[in-house]
């Protein structure tokens, strides 16, 4: 969470406000002069045009962040060209009825789905109530480990499969102050394979459900964490204080609940919508008598950490 600048997102639709902006002048002088006004058509292939407004639309989905007028106005032109290009190419294509063609259907339909239902998921998003500073303020407050006390670890892994009894056995040397190469020791001792390394890992790099035990260690202490597939020994070699302020945090806390809202949201709606339609799954995918019905919900948690991890991560990245 470095130094707060727009997103390339408004810096886009900027740009293009910038060049429908710079269009209107143009348009405003020829009207002054008597003459035509400046059209919105950039470019005549054949018979087709190429718009102003399709170059906009390629710029918005660039990154121009930054970007200086005589940069945006070289990108415009470059824009200009590819569309040039791929007007071409349509033009050829359709000439050898590509567009009739099984496969070439098949992806402008996937297309037009992946349109729509980003679209449907666009304007759900946007339907939701923004986050209120009174809520990422207490956000910011419930979560130090992150903020406040954020800290960097340099840490020693183990990483091995999870077997009965095992978590307890390397908890025991753990905590008997057992190192790390006694503990590698004794597990090729006992015939167990695993993987050892070392890393450095900012607090937002940590899984949060873990995050507070990892928090709690002082340099030089280990601890013993379990996952339903594995177990992890993890020795805290040393940690650096690297605390994020309130007032850099906030604007990111707010894109962060802003998304985990809508992940909620979306993940809910589809529940609704399959509730309330037949689903009927047929062939090799057709479903047991006894299994449950397939439902979205589980998504959002695993969504909505993500997000967290992707958006504080950018927040932080600045401050190394």
């Amino acid at each position: 969470m470095t130094n707060i600048q727009p997103s390339s997102a408004t810096t886009s639709w900027m740009l293009v406000i910038a060049v429908l902006l710079g269009s209107l002048g143009l348009a405003a002088c020829g009207a002054k002069d008597g003459k035509t006004p400046a059209t919105q058509v950039a470019a005549k292939v054949g018979s087709q045009e190429i718009t102003v407004h399709q170059i906009n639309q390629v710029l918005s989905r660039s990154n121009t962040e930054g970007a200086t007028p005589q940069a945006v106005q070289a990108m415009s032109r470059e824009v200009l060209e590819k569309l040039i290009d791929q007007q071409l190419a349509v033009e050829q294509a359709t000439d050898a009825k590509l567009h009739r063609s099984p496969e070439v259907v098949a992806q402008i339909e996937a297309a037009r789905r992946d349109i729509l239902a980003r679209a449907y998921v666009q304007q759900l998003s946007a339907s939701l109530p923004k986050p209120t500073p009174e809520e990422t303020k207490k956000y910011y407050a419930d979560h130090p480990q992150l903020f406040s006390e954020r800290r960097v670890f340099n840490v020693q892994e183990i990483i091995l499969p999870a077997s009965p009894g095992m978590a307890d056995q390397l908890r025991t040397q753990a905590t008997a102050g057992k190192s790390m190469q006694d503990i590698a020791a004794w597990l090729k001792g006992q015939g167990i394979e695993f993987n050892a390394g070392a890393a450095s890992r900012a607090a937002e790099q940590i899984p949060l459900d873990i995050l507070p035990r990892v928090h709690d260690l002082k340099d030089g202490q280990s601890t013993v964490l379990e996952a339903p597939k594995g177990i992890t020994v993890l020795h805290l070699v040393s940690s650096q204080s690297e605390p994020i302020t309130q007032a850099i945090a906030l604007p990111r806390i707010e894109q962060f609940l802003g998304n985990q809202r809508a992940s909620e949201a979306i993940a809910a709606k589809l529940k609704e919508l399959r509730a309330n339609t037949t689903i009927t799954y047929l062939g090799e995918f057709a479903a047991p008598a006894n299994a449950a019905p397939a439902d979205a919900s589980p998504a959002a948690p695993a969504a909505s950490a993500a997000s967290a991890k992707t958006v504080i991560e950018k927040g932080a990245a600045g401050l190394k």
